[in-house]
């Protein structure tokens, strides 16, 4: 039957281990105050008979108590046992600021609250009030170097409203600092300029608005013309890669636009007339409500699995005229002892799907045909050659 009674050193320092130090919510809120000292743990000494009942842990209990260096933080009281007469008992042991708790934890404590004290303190000379600042982000001051917070007060003291304006983040103007290190350390300078600043970066939207500066490219997508006068008009270039943005505004100068969900697909792609292949987006369609597009001529094609018919659902909603290439019965019987498994399938039904589409769908999802999936990469190039060719004629 365990214990019940008489907690000693080794269990209250594993306790504060434990609640208190370890605990990154429970520390973090000692340190800005918000979960005010003291810490106070009862010991819980004998009642009744327990203590004659067990002497030998009572003596200990007692014992380790009475040699514990740091007094100062139990307290005694006087108890009244029979057979014992009076004796002096611990009875509870009580921190009353962090740093009695990091007296209590010991090296560990003493390494982490130096390394603390010495990372914080270039920055609190900037502004004493980002203090909780540096507490939200405990980890990531553990984690630098004396130099790291001596470049980062130098990096605060540089930056200013707009000043990226036009620019990428990597491409601002700074003195003796990195535009690397500075997207390191983004979100715990995004924190403290938001103090300083009075919340203008999260009233901008963030750092990046605040600068003024470009948002880094994102949702590359491969753009092949897919015929020589189409290529002359790209600049030569075989294959070319543009970020989401870039695409929506630029309009592709080729009548026919291809979309193709996947690389390896697009890259296999023939040549034809007046066409430029958009593919290895996946589920990347966000672009495909632009403008430019209503006055092309688009066709799309993917997987035929509730993936690959989910992301065509997603591209009809933003374009309702592109016109779906071998994503149908016909494809799917002409192939389907080429089919594999779906790892996942997705389980609610696309919403821009055509009556024909969402039966595929369905029938997929109930396990009518051999399997789940036909890859685009299993079409056999001729059939592959003759839809293309009749789509663009």
């Amino acid at each position: 039957m365990p214990r019940t009674w008489g907690l000693l050193p080794a269990d209250i320092r594993q306790r504060v281990l434990t609640r208190e130090w370890h605990k990154q919510t429970r520390l973090k809120a000692r340190l800005l105050g918000d979960k005010p000292f003291p810490i106070r743990i009862g010991l819980k000494p004998p009642v009744g008979r327990s203590a004659i009942q067990d002497l030998s842990h009572f003596q200990r209990f007692i014992g380790e108590w009475r040699s514990y260096s740091a007094q100062h933080f139990i307290e005694w009281e006087s108890r009244s046992y029979r057979q014992l007469s009076v004796q002096e008992v611990p009875t509870f042991f009580v921190l009353n600021s962090i740093q009695e708790l990091i007296e209590c934890v010991g090296d560990e404590a003493i390494q982490r609250s130096h390394i603390w004290e010495k990372n914080m303190s270039p920055l609190l000379v900037i502004h004493a009030e980002i203090y909780p600042v540096l507490v939200k982000h405990l980890a990531v001051i553990e984690s630098m170097r004396l130099l790291d917070a001596q470049l980062l007060a130098d990096l605060i003291g540089q930056l200013a409203p707009n000043m990226g304006a036009g620019l990428y983040l990597r491409a601002l103007p700074l003195v003796g600092v990195d535009t690397k290190f500075l997207e390191s350390f983004q979100s715990l300078l995004t924190d403290i300029l938001d103090v300083i600043h009075d919340n203008a970066v999260a009233s901008a939207g963030g750092l990046i608005d605040w600068l003024g500066c470009h948002q880094n490219p994102k949702g590359w997508l491969s753009i092949r013309p897919l015929c020589e006068s189409v290529k002359i008009r790209t600049g030569g270039f075989p294959v070319l890669q543009l970020s989401t943005d870039i695409l929506k505004q630029q309009e592709l100068p080729a009548d026919n636009i291809l979309v193709v969900e996947n690389m390896q697909s697009g890259l296999g792609l023939p040549e034809l007339h007046n066409t430029i292949a958009v593919f290895g987006g996946g589920k990347n369609v966000a672009w495909m409500d632009a403008e430019w597009l209503q006055n092309k001529h688009v066709g799309y094609w993917g997987d035929i699995d509730t993936w690959g018919l989910s992301i065509l659902s997603d591209a009809r909603s933003k374009l309702s005229s592109l016109e779906v290439l071998m994503m149908d019965k016909e494809t799917l019987n002409l192939h389907e002892d080429r089919m594999v498994g779906e790892r996942k399938s997705v389980e609610r039904t696309p919403e821009f799907l055509t009556p024909s589409e969402t039966q595929l769908f369905l029938d997929l999802i109930a396990g009518n045909y051999c399997d789940a999936r036909l890859e685009q990469e299993r079409l056999s190039p001729d059939y592959v050659r003759s839809k293309l060719d009749n789509w663009v004629n």
